[in-house]
């Protein structure tokens, strides 16, 4: 095995004696905004300690002799212990996979200084118009609220190009130029329904306002109608979509700036775009530059313009649609590489740098695997649900704070492929209901752990295995496990596991597909995923495994797993 690789300048607490975990004092009050991530190459692979959500459970059925300031002995869930292990699919012995490289992570009572924050959708402007978006809409209304407190954001290349926005009623003004299909007007009656499917998930919205058609007192106008109907919801404005590909040179957007047009001229608009959204509604949160190459951001970032509160930006890891960039390509094998995972991590400690150093949060506003348009290798597959669910947990443990992944409203028969949900029906003719595809499932998973701050660790071995570990408020931990594996070549990975010792009880969660081309296989613990109060124990686990922290089992390749450790 390699040298083992340290997370924190701390090392987890040793000695000859077996010691129940410290109840260290809540830093709630004190952690980071953001900080950059450490990343430890073992065995080819990237390892990350993202956040885990509030997977804890606050509650338990025995009672507890730990003293807030004194380590003494805890008193196991003898009733949660008697449940039967979490049963693990795993191919049969004989099946002839690759022998997978053994894997041993211990958990440290440090935390990173980055914390889990909240995932969610990335919508186009225009959807805000689909009667659809409703809180009467209950298969919606589902989806949603398996991400957790959602993060929903209205953009995309709409904004700029089709999107209207109008409180009185007139018409589109002469001279606007419409490129990708005709303008849908949008109306404060919109943002109403919207609200109230956002009040129905504990949604926040992100919201831009055009700048294709450059119009600032119409845009100040829409935010003040959404500060006024959102409230507290609203937790930004963004200026346009992407600017850094608005002119003609750009190549994206066509006639809607000269080719001379960059980022002075850009600060120059937004100037007077916040100014009027300053006056239309004093206080307005505003994030930007959500572009998806780096050298807007500080741009924007050290711009004059007020109530900045985040650097909002874009990435989609495998975008060379020609191949010319194999790398890049969008192919099954870059997907699930380390490399892959690498550079998106560095990707985003580069804006996480930026926006930290001028006391912002940092924002992924879009984002998906590829912004390339149709099918490839791994639309639609399990594949896909394993990236999503690591992508966004390296994301957080880099210091981002909001993840919106890309999606769409269209009907699942020739919309988009890589929409993280789709409507019934087929093109042309959409449903009213909607329905999860593989990558949701990812998604979810992440959105559904809860809060928390990510801890720091050292690992050895796990040859494409990624981890991230979280305290959650009610001290409890949380341990994900990204198997990237191919679970049809490589044999389940022999984990040792060592988490701060003393826990009553121990849980288990898993993502699992039949293999990475697998379409609709996608599922959590079997169907719907079991909430932490309920889930099963981890295999192995027993009360005097909980005593010493220690635990060993195998896991499956092409599975994210949450072992949940309770101490109170």
């Amino acid at each position: 095995m390699p040298e083992q690789t340290p997370m924190s300048d701390r090392a987890p607490q040793s000695g000859p004696e077996i010691r129940t975990r410290t109840r260290r004092k809540r830093r709630r009050n004190t952690k980071l905004l953001a900080g950059a991530a450490g990343i430890a190459l073992i065995a080819g692979a990237v390892v990350f300690v993202p956040q885990l959500l509030a997977d804890g459970d606050a509650s338990s059925a025995g009672p507890s002799t730990v003293s807030p300031d004194t380590e003494t002995t805890v008193q196991a869930d003898s009733e949660k212990l008697a449940r039967p292990e979490y049963a693990q699919a795993s191919p049969p012995a004989d099946s002839g996979l690759s022998a997978a490289d053994p894997f041993t992570l211990r958990i440290s009572d440090t935390p990173t200084g980055t914390e889990l924050g909240s995932v969610g959708l990335s919508l186009e402007a225009t959807d805000l118009a689909d009667p659809r978006f409703s809180p009467d809409n209950q298969t919606l209304v589902a989806l949603l609220k398996g991400l957790g407190s959602p993060t929903l954001r209205f953009g995309g290349n709409a904004v700029d190009r089709r999107f209207f926005w109008t409180s009185t009623g007139e018409q589109v003004p002469d001279g606007w130029n419409a490129s990708g299909g005709p303008f849908t007007t949008v109306t404060p009656a919109d943002l109403d329904r919207v609200n109230g499917l956002a009040e129905a998930v504990n949604a926040s919205i992100i919201m831009n306002v055009t700048l294709g058609q450059f119009d600032p007192q119409r845009a100040a106008d829409q935010a003040k109608h959404a500060r006024d109907i959102f409230g507290d919801r609203l937790i930004g404005v963004i200026v346009g979509n992407e600017p850094n590909g608005l002119s003609e040179a750009a190549g994206a957007y066509k006639d809607l700036r000269p080719s001379s047009w960059g980022v002075e001229e850009y600060l120059d608009e937004l100037e007077a775009y916040t100014a009027a959204i300053e006056a239309a509604a004093p206080g307005t949160p505003i994030a930007g530059p959500g572009t998806f190459t780096q050298d807007w951001w500080k741009e924007f970032s050290t711009s004059d313009v007020s109530n900045k509160v985040a650097v909002a930006y874009h990435n989609y890891p495998l975008s060379s649609c020609s191949g010319s960039d194999p790398a890049q390509a969008p192919t099954m094998a870059n997907l699930v590489s380390p490399q892959t995972a690498e550079r998106s991590v560095k990707y985003s400690e580069a804006a996480v740098k930026v926006a930290s150093s001028a006391n912002l949060e940092t924002w992924l506003a879009e984002t998906s695997a590829s912004a390339c348009t149709g099918s490839n290798e791994y639309t639609k597959t399990h594949a896909s649900a394993l990236w999503s669910a690591n992508f966004a947990l390296t994301s957080a443990r880099s210091g981002v704070s909001r993840i919106a992944f890309h999606s769409s409203l269209m009907a699942c028969g020739g919309g988009p492929p890589m929409s993280v949900l789709c409507s019934t029906g087929e093109w042309g003719s959409a449903g009213s209901d909607f329905e999860p595809r593989a990558n949701y499932h990812g998604v979810s998973l992440v959105g559904l752990l809860g809060s928390g701050d990510f801890l720091a660790g050292t690992a050895e071995g796990g040859s494409n295995v990624y981890w991230y570990a979280l305290e959650h408020e009610d001290e409890s931990i949380s341990v994900i496990l990204v198997n990237l594996n191919d679970p049809q070549a490589v044999a389940p990975t022999p984990v040792t596991l060592e988490v701060p010792a003393g826990s009553r009880y121990g849980s288990m969660s898993q993502l699992t597909g039949t293999s990475y081309a697998s379409v609709d296989s996608t599922q959590i613990d079997g169907g719907t995923q079991v909430p932490v109060a309920d889930r099963d124990r981890i295999p192995g686990f027993t009360a005097d495994t909980g005593r010493t922290g220690e635990v060993s089992l195998p896991i499956t390749a092409g599975t994210v797993t949450v072992l949940n450790f309770e101490y109170r």
